[in-house]
């Protein structure tokens, strides 16, 4: 399905493309010229969630926001939604590309997808910044106390009742979204109707039950179990996760040591669940400082100080 890019919602500066690949057609928005940055949505946005982010990265990058298999405005087959899916899409579109490695930004499900490229293809991927995402070696210990944060999944996971749900019930998701904004200044209402309105759509909105049904069915106890932890995590990654992030708490966050060459954390104070859209200054400008020298990201970095009392989670506080 080649969309129309007439209903798109404008951002300064952004150009669209439909890209067919050898799997699927996808959409993309892109801004600016330079070093490519990828940047990858999460659940169930699509690329306009980095409209406030766009226009400061474009002024030194090349820009590209893909819309995922099923969002925004690429195509929506009924297949093709688990974890290792979804990375193949974004490989296969970084080769039809032609980009031989990027800087790449996640957020949430788009976050796990870049800890996950970066596990299958290391020298794709200069740097990762995931957001509101947890990376791939899981304990037990850490996640079960704060189960509880996923009450909602239930909602949208069930197979036939989520894609309901999302379709005629946008009470629920503008909800999540209200959840997810402590501070409520992440987006206007009429944003938030941008990514209401592809949910209408009955293919998206079995696509975003389809996503969130695989990774609860077929991919959480794998990974509880150690799936990943013999593969180790060699691109320079940094996390930034808010403090009051409704769906993951900071606690859920170390475990990952000793699987990792370099991954850091930052905790933002009193952010929430969307900081690309709550602090989309201080993402980019984090991004920015980031990707200028990914792997002098560490301890002992210059102004990169280690949070007190964190002992070994590498974990310090910013905004």
């Amino acid at each position: 399905m080649n969309p129309s890019f007439v209903s798109q919602p404008h951002v300064a500066g952004v150009r669209h493309r439909f890209i067919r690949t050898s799997r699927l057609g996808i959409h993309l928005a892109e801004a600016g010229e330079g070093d490519p940055v990828v940047l990858v949505h999460g659940w169930p946005q699509h690329w306009y969630a980095w409209r406030d982010v766009i226009p400061p990265l474009a002024e030194r990058y090349h820009v590209i926001c893909p819309d995922l298999r099923g969002f925004g405005w690429t195509d929506a087959p009924r297949g093709g939604y688990s974890t290792s899916e979804l990375v193949e899409d974004l490989l296969t579109l970084l080769d039809v590309l032609a980009f031989d490695s990027v800087y790449l930004v996640g957020h949430e499900l788009g976050g796990r997808l870049g800890f996950h490229l970066s596990l299958r293809e290391p020298a794709r991927v200069r740097g990762h910044l995931a957001l509101n995402a947890l990376h791939p070696y899981w304990s037990i210990r850490r996640l079960a106390p704060q189960a509880w944060r996923q009450w909602w999944t239930l909602f949208v996971e069930t197979p036939v009742i989520g894609r309901t749900v999302l379709r005629r019930l946008p009470a629920f998701t503008r909800m999540l979204f209200r959840l997810g904004d402590p501070n409520r200044l992440a987006r206007s209402t009429s944003a938030v109707d941008e990514f209401l309105a592809t949910l209408q759509e009955p293919a998206r909105a079995r696509a975003a039950e389809r996503v969130q049904t695989h990774f609860a069915y077929r991919e959480i106890v794998p990974t509880l179990l150690g799936k990943h932890r013999s593969t180790r995590l060699r691109v320079p990654t940094l996390m930034l996760n808010g403090t009051k992030d409704f769906a993951l708490s900071p606690h859920e966050l170390d475990g990952y040591e000793p699987y990792a060459d370099d991954l850091r954390i930052e905790l933002v104070t009193g952010g929430g669940h969307f900081l690309h859209e709550e602090r989309p200054q201080l993402l980019a400008e984090t991004a920015m400082r980031f990707f200028a020298a990914p792997q002098a990201w560490r301890e002992g970095s210059p102004g990169c100080p280690q949070l007190p009392g964190s002992g070994k989670s590498s974990k310090r506080r910013t905004g």
